[in-house]
């Protein structure tokens, strides 16, 4: 007898573990571990991973094994062994470090049915209708009808079962081929001899025959070759053609053509960029480089040609870049490059298109995988190197268990394949340049911009002063000069406001009340489209009220700028500019991205508005000024990566500006212009930040000095939440290396989300070998109440954000 080690797919502590499955013999060839089965647990069927197979089992009776999810394995042995050290490193379940590797299609979907075993004439009445011409009844049909005595009763006699039936969400596409049977001469002959009433018949025969008898879809054949379902039918009894169904890939990038390019001539900079890079491919070696490079100054390049060098090797390769950095335009340089060698994950894509794309990774049909955060866990088997590009991103960072950085599991793999990993930023994390500096990870600096532009002129505008001098316009003089002047010259300008909507809050001026989500604590945004409030947070809308729901005053003001806002005064002042916005909002439809991009580079407008999404990615040769509305908008945030944040940010998109021939301009308007994220972001002085950066961190004992966790709480009650935080503190600070800092608790930067009230302790440490045992003992003490209540208690450790 052979024994399945199974984790199954219930996230709950008690089932943190495998669980042993006897392996029905046919399957005994078939079953390895990282396949897929559905297993009896308790009352109902579960998807399961299996993780090993034994000879026997130390378990008494074992439950054997239902059914088969895959006949390859859907997780190879290095993400299994991944799996596990993500279970350690981000203290998740088993399961859910599993799910996290694969696409949305391949989770499990459970259904709860009602079935008929017994005679359907042995039913009362109420019953025998719902089943008169079926076996079988889903639950919330049963629910709908209310008959739960009568069902009980019946599965009591065992004319009824509860069964659950388990289920993969995705499908593979598949389309009716037509295949023709027989020689050419076989065919054409048969074409001569049809009679003149089978004319379209004829007519799909001599389509083939001009086609050299390839293969057609059926609806291929209908559109070119005026095929009917009839005449195609006939041809099928004839003999002549045969019909069968097969599996197609969605092509996300079917509507598109991308102009091969080939490799460009590297600068002496790039050149000594990449040698250690090639060195490290040829050796089989692993090492971490940090390619720090200057907005424009060729990083791109340098990864494709060792991408080049990979995939000449016979290897594989995988490219991360940041969700909002992932352009059609870094879309078309892979593609352009390596053709169909490439597969593209991210979110603008459908859930079967990302099924198929990892399908042709898993098959071997690819050799690069290019893609967001989840890319990291592409399913080669011989990688050559893995890149991560903006390296400094924190949406890098997943926020939901498993919480880990794809940095981190990038490095892991590139460890398991001996391969290198290349981290490249023009404003690299502290993290990552404090590495470099200690000789963790190896510096590749690249100082000039490829065709030795100059980086653009930056000037900092005192937003204040404008006030104090009469302009109330979001605009400054100076930047509203530099826009009409650009309009003038038919060039382009890009125009940034990290936040979206109309205004970012909405307040009477009699009584000053603010209208907030009354499920967070936090105020809503008004969008001028569809005069609706929204929460950011938990999706809340109402109407925009005509007067004040504390005090009846019809005196309500919009305060804060939104890009609606920012739009609609462009429209006002700049009545001749052409403007595009990019938002979450104008982009939420599929496609959108991409044309609004496509428009601005194809000179449709002159003007593009946007969010963070313009911030990285965009290279267009006509924009030459840069216009950072609000500069200040993530520096006062209660959070110690915050002037990183903001220093990084305003780098990235005054990148943007002066890139080509045309020289660049970038103007930031701010009302704390004096501070040093600022004024060292207008100096592009990435060493002089760090510098200043590093003692401000020091200071606070803040990451890279030490490390970092934060236990989050949330409950609907207010006093349970502070309650177990509180004893989670107590039992932290009593447990804990003295040296260990554990500050708190407090409630968190927003106190209450969704009807949660939240509250957060925070653990600075060094070296603390009692903290990873100590935090899933918490987790253990709290296990039931998690599961049984509605308590929730969040372990992230080196969060990248404190909000």
């Amino acid at each position: 007898m052979k024994v399945a080690h199974v984790v199954v797919d219930v996230p709950a502590m008690q089932t943190d573990k495998p669980f042993d499955y006897r392996i029905p013999e046919k399957w005994e060839e078939v079953i390895v571990p990282g396949i897929r089965v559905i297993v009896p647990f308790g009352p109902r069927k579960v998807q399961g991973f299996v993780t090993g197979i034994a000879e026997a089992s130390d378990h008494g009776k074992l439950k054997t094994i239902s059914e088969l999810f895959d006949l390859t394995p859907a997780l190879t042995d290095e993400l299994l062994k991944l799996g596990q050290w993500l279970t350690e490193k981000t203290l998740c379940f088993q399961i859910s470090a599993f799910q996290a590797m694969l696409p949305a299609a391949m989770k499990a979907k459970y259904e709860k049915k009602i079935v008929l075993t017994g005679n359907a004439e042995e039913l009362p009445f109420d019953l025998a209708v719902l089943f008169s011409n079926t076996d079988s009844l889903s639950w919330d049909e049963a629910q709908a009808h209310d008959l739960f005595s009568s069902l009980q009763k019946q599965m009591k006699k065992g004319t009824l079962e509860v069964v659950y039936q388990v289920k993969q969400k995705g499908k593979q596409k598949k389309v009716r081929s037509i295949e023709v049977n027989g020689t050419a001469e076989a065919i054409e002959t048969a074409a001569r001899e049809m009679p003149p009433q089978a004319s379209r018949q004829k007519a799909v025969l001599d389509f083939f025959i001009h086609n050299g008898l390839s293969p057609m879809s059926a609806a291929d054949l209908k559109e070119l070759a005026g095929a009917s379902d009839a005449s195609i039918k006939s041809l099928v009894q004839k003999g002549l053609l045969t019909e069968k169904w097969v599996e197609v890939y969605r092509d996300p990038f079917g509507h598109r053509t991308f102009k091969p390019t080939k490799s460009m001539p590297l600068t002496r900079e790039q050149e000594s960029a990449i040698a250690p890079i090639l060195s490290c491919i040829e050796e089989k070696r692993h090492e971490v480089f940090l390619m720090y490079g200057v907005t424009g100054s060729g990083k791109t390049e340098v990864y494709l040609q060792a991408i080049d060098r990979v995939i000449r090797e016979g290897k594989e390769a995988i490219v991360l870049v940041p969700e909002i950095a992932l352009t059609p335009q870094m879309v078309d340089r892979f593609k352009g490059r390596f053709g169909s060698m490439v597969a593209v994950l991210h979110s603008g894509l459908s859930t079967g298109e990302k099924y198929d794309e990892w399908r042709k990774i898993q098959r071997g049909e690819v050799k690069l995988a290019v893609g967001a955060r989840s890319a990291i866990f592409a399913p080669f088997q011989n990688l050559g190197i893995i890149v991560i590009d903006e390296e400094h991103e924190s949406s890098y960072k997943q926020e939901e268990n498993p919480r880990y950085h794809a940095r981190d599991v990038a490095i892991r793999r590139a460890e398991s394949h001996s391969c290198p990993v290349v981290l490249g930023s023009a404003t690299p994390a502290l993290e990552s340049f404090a590495r470099a500096g200690k000789g963790v990870y190896k510096l590749l600096p690249l100082a000039k911009r490829v065709n030795e532009r100059p980086l653009p002129e930056v000037s900092v505008v005192d937003m204040r002063e404008e006030l104090r001098e009469g302009n109330r316009s979001m605009f400054s003089r100076a930047l509203f000069e530099h826009l009409q002047a650009r309009l003038e010259r038919n060039e382009q300008s890009v125009l940034f406001l990290n936040r979206r909507g109309f205004s970012s809050f909405v307040m009477c001026r009699d009584c000053g009340f603010v209208i907030q989500c009354p499920n967070c604590d936090i105020s809503m945004t008004y969008h001028r489209q569809g005069q609706k409030m929204k929460c950011h947070y938990c999706a809340h809308e109402a109407p925009m009220p005509s007067s004040c729901p504390e005090c009846t005053s019809e005196h309500i003001r919009f305060f804060g700028t939104g890009t609606q806002k920012v739009e609609e005064e462009l429209a006002r002042v700049l009545p001749e500019a052409r403007v595009i916005r990019m938002d979450v909002d104008t982009t939420s439809r599929k496609g959108a991205h991409e044309r609004l991009l496509s428009q601005f580079g194809e000179g449709k407008a002159d003007i593009l508005l946007g969010t963070q999404m313009i911030a990285k990615g965009l290279d267009f040769p006509k924009v030459t000024l840069v216009g950072v509305l609000a500069a200040d908008t993530m520096l006062h945030l209660p959070d110690f990566r915050s002037s990183e944040k903001t220093f990084q940010l305003l780098t990235q998109v005054s990148g943007r500006a002066g890139r080509h021939d045309l020289s660049g301009e970038v103007i930031i308007q701010s009302y704390s212009p004096e501070h040093y994220s600022i004024q060292l972001a207008k100096e592009h002085h990435y060493d002089g930040f760090f510098e200043r950066e590093m003692s401000e961190r020091k200071l606070g004992s803040y990451p890279p000095y030490y490390f970092l966790a934060v236990v989050n709480v949330s409950h609907p009650d207010l006093l349970k939440a502070s309650g177990v935080m509180e004893n989670i503190a107590q039992y932290l600070k009593q447990n804990t290396d003295p040296y260990t800092k554990i500050l708190g608790p407090v409630a968190s930067p927003i106190p209450r989300i969704k009807n949660r009230y939240r509250y957060q302790c925070m653990i600075k440490y060094k070296k603390d070998d009692k903290l990873i045992p100590v935090l899933k003992k918490v987790m253990d003490r709290y296990q039931q109440e998690t599961a049984r209540e509605d308590l929730g208690i969040s372990i992230d450790l080196n969060p990248s954000s404190l909000m």
